[in-house]
C-alpha cells in the first residue's frame, strides 16, 4: 500500500510541476496565467480530496471486514470451547456416578461382611 501511495504522490507532484511549467511558458497575460494556475491547483486539490475519500472508504471497509472475520473466528472458538465444556461436564458426571456406585457397592460389601462376622461371633 505504501508503494502505491508513493507512486500516486510522485505522479501528482510531476503533473503539477509539468502543468506549472507549461503555464509559465505559455504566451498569456499575468492575470490569465494566475487564474489558470489557481484553477489547476483547485482542480488538483479536488482530485486529491476525492482520492483521499476513496482511500479512507476503502480502509474503513477493509477494517470492517477484518472485524467481521475476527468476530466469526471468535464465535467459532467460543462455540468449540462450549462443546468441550459440555463434553467435560458429561465425563465428570459419569465419573461421579461411577464413584458413587463403587462407594455404594463397597459400603454394601462391608456391611454384609460385618453382619456375617457379627452373626458368626454370636453363634460361637
Amino acid at each position: 500500500m505504501k508503494d502505491q501511495t508513493k507512486i500516486i504522490a510522485a505522479l501528482l507532484v510531476g503533473a503539477a510541476a509539468g502543468a506549472a511549467i507549461g503555464l509559465l511558458l505559455a504566451p498569456e497575460s499575468g492575470s490569465e496565467l494566475r487564474e489558470d494556475i489557481a484553477d489547476y491547483v483547485n482542480d488538483l486539490i479536488d482530485k486529491t480530496k476525492d482520492k483521499a475519500q476513496i482511500t479512507a472508504d476503502d480502509l474503513k471497509e477493509y477494517g470492517n471486514t477484518l472485524v467481521d472475520k475476527a468476530k466469526t473466528k471468535f464465535n467459532g472458538v467460543a462455540s468449540t470451547l462450549s462443546d468441550y465444556k459440555d463434553e467435560a461436564q458429561d465425563k465428570l458426571d459419569d465419573a461421579k456416578s461411577y464413584a458413587n456406585q463403587g462407594y455404594d457397592n463397597a459400603k454394601s460389601a462391608v456391611k454384609s461382611e460385618s453382619n456375617d462376622l457379627n452373626s458368626s461371633i454370636q453363634s460361637a
